[in-house]
């Protein structure tokens, strides 16, 4: 696996990662510690949460449903108060939980846009006075390249994932003379213990890496290395784009 990247410029700077205590969004949490930045992530599953948090001192875990807009607004609120205004977010948290359309019904779709969709919006929302104080800022929304291929069993993921690229492109233009730079990451096939215990046996997994150009597994840090350089300095021109990560996969 690749070293790790440093950039000195996020040294001190707040990142807020959702969905941050387990697979990819752990792997943003490490990255942004190992580059000096003061981290904050929320997460609903507590002991796993707790535990990063302990693995890695000086971040900041709150348990919070990201569902309930209450909550996750009083939880923004606090990062600011104890740590101060967030100069990077990463919204990472997601689902891709598998339906056939033929039976999808309305309380899936709330459930799946909701857990997709909304509190990447609202996220956002809250985060963008921080850093119009703090005169520029990063927002990271988490896409998949499952709305691109066109993945059968995932209309509604797909359906939230698409969303967010044009939320992002959306907001880059808002956003763009207050120094915010807003982009998605796309990522195909990640190697996660979650994709592998629930939907990708070892000859599935073995399968969609010969697809690829690069005959090696994306790992949440391949990702993570990217959302990094999006936030520093290295990154200052690039907004309103989407980046897929999937090792040149047809």
């Amino acid at each position: 696996m690749a070293t790790p990247p440093v950039y000195p410029d996020l040294a001190g700077k707040v990142i807020l990662v959702t969905g941050g205590a387990s697979g990819i969004g752990a792997a943003h949490v490490r990255a942004f510690v190992h580059n000096g930045a003061r981290v904050a992530f929320l997460d609903r599953q507590d002991e796993a949460g707790r535990a990063l948090a302990a693995e890695l001192p000086g971040t900041v875990f709150l348990a919070c449903e990201l569902t309930d807009l209450d909550a996750l607004a009083g939880a923004v609120d606090k990062v600011r108060r104890d740590m101060g205004p967030v100069a990077g977010l990463i919204n990472n948290a997601a689902v891709d939980q598998r339906k056939d359309i033929t039976a999808v019904d309305f309380v899936d779709f709330q459930w799946m846009m909701d857990l997709n969709l909304r509190h990447v919006i609202f996220t956002a929302q809250k985060v963008i006075p921080h850093m119009r104080s703090l005169g520029g800022g990063c927002i990271v929304n988490t896409s998949a390249t499952a709305w691109m291929n066109g993945v059968a069993d995932l209309p509604l993921y797909s359906a939230a994932t698409a969303a967010i690229v044009g939320f992002s492109h959306s907001l880059a233009r808002r956003l763009g003379p207050d120094r915010i730079r807003v982009n998605a990451i796309a990522p195909g096939y990640v190697s996660t213990p979650r994709q592998r215990s629930l939907w990708f046996d070892a000859a599935a997994e073995t399968a969609l890496i010969a697809a690829q150009c690069i005959p090696d597994p994306v790992n949440p840090e391949d990702v993570a290395n990217l959302a990094v350089f999006l936030c520093s300095d290295a990154g200052r021109m690039l907004t309103k784009q989407c980046f897929v990560i999937n090792a040149g996969s047809s």
